[in-house]
C-alpha cells in the first residue's frame, strides 16, 4: 500500500488493515470506499478527559483558609481595591 494515500477500497483495507490502523493511531484519517463510493472513515479516537478526582477536590477545599465573608462581598472588596 502507498503510505501517501488516504482512500482505500474495501479489499485494500482488509488486506492492509493493520498498517492502516497504525496510520490512524498516528493521527491520520482513512477513507474506505466500495465501488468508488465512500462508505466509512476511520479516524483516531480523541483521548478521553480524565474524570474529576473528588477526593483531591475535597482536600483542596479543606486546605483553603476560610475568609469569613461571602463570595459577593469578597468580589466587591477586590473590585473596589483595584480602582
Amino acid at each position: 500500500m502507498d503510505n501517501r494515500r488516504k482512500t482505500y477500497s474495501v479489499a485494500e483495507a482488509k488486506s492492509g488493515l493493520s498498517g492502516l490502523l497504525d496510520r490512524v493511531e498516528a493521527g491520520e484519517k482513512i477513507m474506505v470506499t466500495r465501488r468508488g463510493r465512500p462508505i466509512v472513515q476511520i479516524s483516531p479516537v480523541r483521548a478521553a478527559r480524565p474524570g474529576i478526582d473528588f477526593a483531591r477536590l475535597r482536600a483542596l477545599r479543606a486546605s483553603t483558609p476560610k475568609t469569613g465573608e461571602s463570595a459577593a462581598k469578597l468580589v466587591r472588596r477586590m473590585r473596589d481595591e483595584k480602582y
